[in-house]
């Protein structure tokens, strides 16, 4: 137990530093091997590549299909031009709710939260400096409508944290209807109010609008050269309604989404293959990420103690829906990546949670929910959605990590115990 812990606190440091886990992962994965006394070379040929190789093998499709779908959408500017049309709907005055709706509907069709962050900056700048709100409340804006409920917890979202559980529950990504539902109300409308609140300490403090050092205002697209927003919707609600309503899997329903904005934007046929090679080029370095992750995840389970720790785990409540959210949640702040941290605790508990669910009645769709919105709560300073997005908008941990931990760790915690103590009562 030692060995995992102090594995497990190292992950957690390195990736704070900033360290990739691509190397950081197998390395403390040989440590803790070592320390465990398993046989060096096994551990890191069979067990940690094992891991790594079965994770990648399985989700690599839906990896590449959401960075190709995401990056199509954002060279073609459909991305941009929904994102405008949303803002201009609520008010220019009304900037963190433009950029909370606007973040949140691209990530609900499909669009990868790396590709929303990029999409959606140019656009929250220009309207925090109409409304003349601090620009610090631009990261934890897009955090709350890109990072958290449109993730994990709306109904049919096709993002990766949705479809993990798939396999593992047999679920459908419409699992647990009801409490997702709830959840999502819990986190946007808490998480709006929040940012509303700390909107008003800061303008009535002094504090408003102050320029970058570098603005990228000046390298927006004239809108007048974006496409209609309207067609730009089709590739998503194409995603959306073949993967929930029609029930088509998620790879045939990315592939018609990515169609979708093709034929939708044809005149721009010479951009298409310069925009796909980039996202699949994204999807590799997201998927090897997260496969690294996973792959400690392995060496961790083999560990001879394990299974101590699982009895541990499985005996903190009576109730297993908060040993699986705990698991979960705690892996993915570790590891600094939900899918990743998801990824491992099903990995080594996902078949005794779906055991569970048969022998005690509870339903799969619980397991499933709960493991999705749990790994969603869980945005330490290292995550590595966050530091993408703190590099993107000039911001750094000290002007914005108070807010992003308000609405993406406390407030989704919160939607973590509700969403449990629903399942608990037999509302799914």
């Amino acid at each position: 137990m030692i060995s995992i812990i102090i594995g497990l606190a190292l992950l957690m440091f390195f990736a704070y530093l900033g360290w990739s886990i691509i190397w950081v992962a197998p390395i403390v994965a040989g440590i803790v091997a070592l320390m465990s006394g398993l046989d060096l070379m096994d551990a890191y040929t069979n067990t940690y590549m094992t891991g790594f190789v079965d994770f990648a093998k399985a989700w690599f499709p839906i990896f590449l299909l959401g960075a190709v779908l995401g990056k199509l959408m954002e060279d073609t500017g459909a991305a941009k031009s929904v994102a405008i049309q949303f803002t201009k709907f609520i008010g220019e005055k009304r900037a963190i709710l433009g950029v909370l709706v606007a973040s949140a509907v691209l990530t609900y069709g499909g669009v990868s939260l790396f590709v929303v962050v990029f999409a959606i900056y140019p656009i929250a700048l220009a309207l925090f400096k109409k409304a003349d709100i601090s620009r610090r409340l631009i990261a934890p804006t897009i955090v709350l409508g890109a990072f958290t409920f449109t993730m994990t917890a709306v109904p049919g979202t096709p993002q990766i944290q949705n479809l993990i559980p798939m396999n593992t529950f047999k679920t459908t990504p419409m699992a647990g209807t009801i409490i997702g539902i709830v959840a999502t109300l819990i986190m946007a409308v808490g998480g709006y109010f929040w940012l509303k609140f700390r909107e008003n300490r800061l303008t009535a403090a002094g504090e408003k609008y102050t320029e970058p050092n570098k603005s990228k205002e000046n390298e927006d697209e004239d809108e007048e050269n974006l496409p209609n927003w309207i067609l730009s919707l089709v590739p998503l609600i194409v995603v959306v309604i073949l993967l929930n309503f029609l029930k088509i899997a998620p790879i045939p329903s990315l592939l018609a989404g990515i169609l979708a904005i093709l034929l939708i934007n044809i005149k721009q046929y010479k951009t298409f293959i310069p925009s796909m090679n980039e996202g699949a080029k994204g999807s590799v370095m997201a998927i090897i990420n997260t496969s690294a992750a996973v792959g400690f995840g392995a060496v961790v389970t083999s560990v001879p103690d394990f299974d101590n720790i699982t009895d541990m785990l499985l005996g903190i409540s009576s109730n297993p829906l908060v040993s699986e959210s705990l698991v979960v949640q705690l892996l993915a702040m570790i590891t600094g990546s939900a899918s990743g941290g998801m990824g491992i605790a099903l990995q080594a508990l996902g078949g005794t949670y779906y055991d569970l669910s048969q022998s005690t009645g509870m339903s799969p769709e619980a397991f499933h929910r709960m493991a999705s919105i749990a790994s969603g709560a869980s945005i330490l300073p290292h995550n590595g959605a966050l530091l993408t997005l703190l590099a993107v908008t000039q911001l750094s941990h000290k002007e914005t990590y108070k807010d992003v931990f308000v609405v993406a760790l406390i407030i989704p915690t919160i939607a973590v115990i509700v969403g449990i103590i629903m399942a608990s009562m037999g509302i799914i």
